[in-house]
């Protein structure tokens, strides 16, 4: 597939991102249990944004620079869209973090390392799934339509079960492991593995863990289709998945203390599933411009939104 990303561009991209999880594990205590305040995620968020823009007006530049200023309009709009999408994908995965953690009890302390530990994993997952997608798009074109009937449908389906929450209980994963793992009866602070009477035992920080990849693998199948309707460029959409991805984790803290202002960006997700279900659709007769679509998401984002901060849900 033709791409902007040369060979020392994914360098300096696996850099920055090493670099930062480098600074948050071992020098701004991201490896250390403590509770994360309103003000700390607020800042990581900035943080994380802030470096993702950057980024992406580096391409702008550079694109400017040995190409034309069209092309580099339209991959910096790229980027950005496929930025956008990802995170407000992103936002039901991180109401199941939530789910997830209130289940098991586990405190406020240990989630921020659990996290950490998704996202890594996450990271490694989105670049196998990407690359099957660039994959099997180059190799059966065709598969494009399959992604947007997917979309569509997976938008209806939110939109029809929006009121639905999951089970835990009845979980297979869950089920399995209890079933087939030796797992403590409780946490043992933050290790994921004990040894008791020789026998190696899973602590349920471990199940937890589990079930964060899981659910993000879960999530992934609706947002690397819905990615491959902003563009097929490899280097775009593996970097704005993954500068998204590196934001959730202080999403999640400010989310888990702000979750009546997005009480209705779930409606938003599945419209802009659904739009962009339709858009891959009828690419072959028309081809909706960039800037139509980044146009739609960030609308549709702010006034779900607005309307989630004006019309506050009534407790059940």
């Amino acid at each position: 597939m033709v791409t902007v990303g040369q060979w020392w561009m994914w360098i300096i991209f696996f850099t920055i991102i090493g670099l930062m999880l480098f600074a948050d594990i071992f020098l701004l205590g991201g490896g250390k249990s403590h509770r994360v305040s309103t003000k700390e995620a607020s800042i990581w968020i900035i943080v994380w944004v802030s470096i993702a823009l950057c980024f992406n007006v580096g391409l702008w530049f550079y694109l400017l620079e040995t190409a034309n200023q069209q092309i580099a309009n339209t991959k910096a709009a790229e980027f950005l869209t496929g930025y956008l999408i990802e995170l407000s994908l992103s936002v039901d995965n991180l109401f199941v973090f939530i789910l997830i953690f209130n289940y098991f009890k586990l405190p406020l302390e240990l989630q921020r390392r659990t996290l950490l530990f998704g996202i890594i994993g996450a990271i490694v997952m989105r670049l196998i799934f990407i690359t099957l997608g660039v994959w099997l798009v180059a190799k059966f074109h065709w598969i494009l339509y399959l992604f947007g009937g997917f979309l569509v449908y997976t938008g209806i389906k939110i939109l029809v079960t929006r009121d639905e929450e999951p089970h835990l209980e009845n979980n297979p994963v869950l089920l399995w492991s209890r079933k087939h793992l030796r797992i403590t009866e409780h946490l043992e602070g933050e290790r994921f593995f004990v040894r008791k009477e020789g026998l190696l035992y899973v602590t349920p920080l471990f199940i937890i863990l589990m079930l964060i990849e899981l659910s993000d693998v879960i999530f992934a199948i609706d947002s690397i289709p819905a990615i491959f309707a902003i563009t097929t460029d490899p280097f775009i959409i593996y970097t704005s998945n993954i500068f998204a991805i590196l934001g959730l984790r202080a999403m999640y803290f400010l989310l888990a203390r702000l979750a009546e202002l997005f009480h209705y960006l779930k409606y938003g997700v599945a419209l802009i599933l659904i739009f962009i279900g339709v858009k891959m659709l009828i690419a072959y007769w028309f081809k909706v411009p960039i800037y139509i679509t980044l146009s739609l998401i960030v609308i549709t984002l702010g006034t779900c939104i607005i309307i989630s901060r004006v019309h506050k849900p009534q407790p059940k």
